[in-house]
């Protein structure tokens, strides 16, 4: 796949960020009892880059938990062994507003398993979902809630969100 066109520079996912951080704090009235989980692999980057700004803004420091969703994804052959992300989880979501953080939203079946791993874990007051890249297409009747960027693509194009703290780089490009 080579790279078609550049749709957002490390500035630009910098400004997003601010915005859905205040959009959050905004939705919610406040940070209280609201905690984010980060969708690995590059969802929880983003979790912290929102956290970051949330406590710069509000002064309130917000939990930020990693969650692996392997095991809740539907191409994924299940076997006896507990969920990946289960075990992984410990922290109390009993009443909490758990914002969902992942960097594309596509066709919905990422966020769906994600929903299983945190109803297994217990049940939050609510869910909210903030994705930096929502690209259409779905799958399931899921939508995001907080959204950097809406990019319409075709289904043979790609959207590779590259972090910082992962590739080096932050930027957003449609591959093809």
């Amino acid at each position: 796949m080579k790279t078609k066109a550049l749709i957002m520079d490390a500035k630009a996912i910098n400004r997003a960020t601010v915005r859905i951080a205040h959009e959050i704090i905004e939705k919610n009235k406040g940070t209280e009892n609201i905690i984010l989980i980060g969708i690995k692999t590059r969802g929880l980057p983003l979790s912290l880059k929102l956290a970051k700004r949330i406590e710069e803004i509000e002064g309130s420091k917000i939990p930020v938990f990693p969650l692996d969703i392997t095991y809740y994804r539907d191409d994924y052959e299940k076997d006896d062994r507990a969920p990946v992300a289960v075990k992984s989880i410990d922290f109390d979501i009993e009443d909490k507003t758990v914002i969902l953080v992942d960097d594309v939203l596509y066709t919905g079946r990422t966020v769906r398993a994600a929903l299983d791993a945190i109803v297994d874990q217990g049940r939050p007051k609510n869910v909210e979902l903030a994705v930096l890249i929502d690209r259409g297409h779905r799958e399931l009747p899921i939508r995001a809630d907080f959204i950097g960027k809406n990019v319409p693509t075709s289904k043979n194009e790609r959207i590779s969100v590259q972090l910082e703290e992962i590739d080096g780089i932050s930027q957003v490009v449609i591959m093809e």
